[in-house]
């Protein structure tokens, strides 16, 4: 789970033109409040680094020269339906190919999807996320949080959680792009 902090060179990415980026709102699902505080949709950047992948160093490099979040760990996603009430996330996908959930089992409005190396998801506080199956083995993501909201909580949608979810109204959202700077997907929500 190490961290490369000093590389600073940004790679080649899918240029804003052509990235395919999905959006997405969930609605509350019992104690899970997904993407009803804020009304922030979870992102999707497509295939944002093309074949042939970084290394997680490189995208850590990346994303550290960008300057707006900060890498702190590798590892894939847990099984176990989470969600983060201190910070957004940001994953970028540097190994394998998973079926992730974002709402929660057995929201109706779960954002179900296969993604991949290359791809990077953008995960609001407060919405829940899994890893329901790592179909390639070896699914691994590096993981990065907003300068100034680096500690993270883990809540789980159980009672005694509600004055943790309540702020989730007051973190401030990104001005510009973890991967892009300014103009990406991230600062034009």
């Amino acid at each position: 789970m190490s961290v490369n902090t000093t590389t600073k060179a940004l790679l080649p990415i899918t240029p804003l033109t052509s990235l395919r980026v999905t959006r997405h709102q969930i609605p509350v699902h019992g104690l899970i409040p997904n993407t009803s505080i804020q009304n922030k949709p979870l992102i999707i950047y497509h295939n944002v680094f093309p074949e042939p992948t970084p290394s997680a160093s490189q995208i850590e490099g990346h994303i550290n020269a960008v300057g707006v979040c900060r890498p702190m760990w590798r590892y894939p996603m847990y099984p176990e339906d989470h969600f983060h009430t201190t910070a957004h996330e940001f994953l970028v996908i540097w190994r394998g190919r998973a079926r992730l959930n974002f709402g929660g089992n057995g929201c109706p409005g779960a954002v179900i999807v296969e993604l991949g190396k290359g791809d990077a998801i953008l995960i609001p506080a407060g919405v829940s996320h899994a890893l329901e199956e790592d179909l390639e083995g070896g699914f691994e993501m590096v993981g990065s949080y907003m300068i100034g909201s680096e500690h993270w909580d883990m809540c789980y949608g159980k009672t005694g959680e509600e004055e943790l979810i309540a702020n989730i109204k007051d973190l401030p959202w990104f001005t510009r792009d973890p991967l892009y700077g300014d103009g990406g997907p991230a600062a034009s929500v």
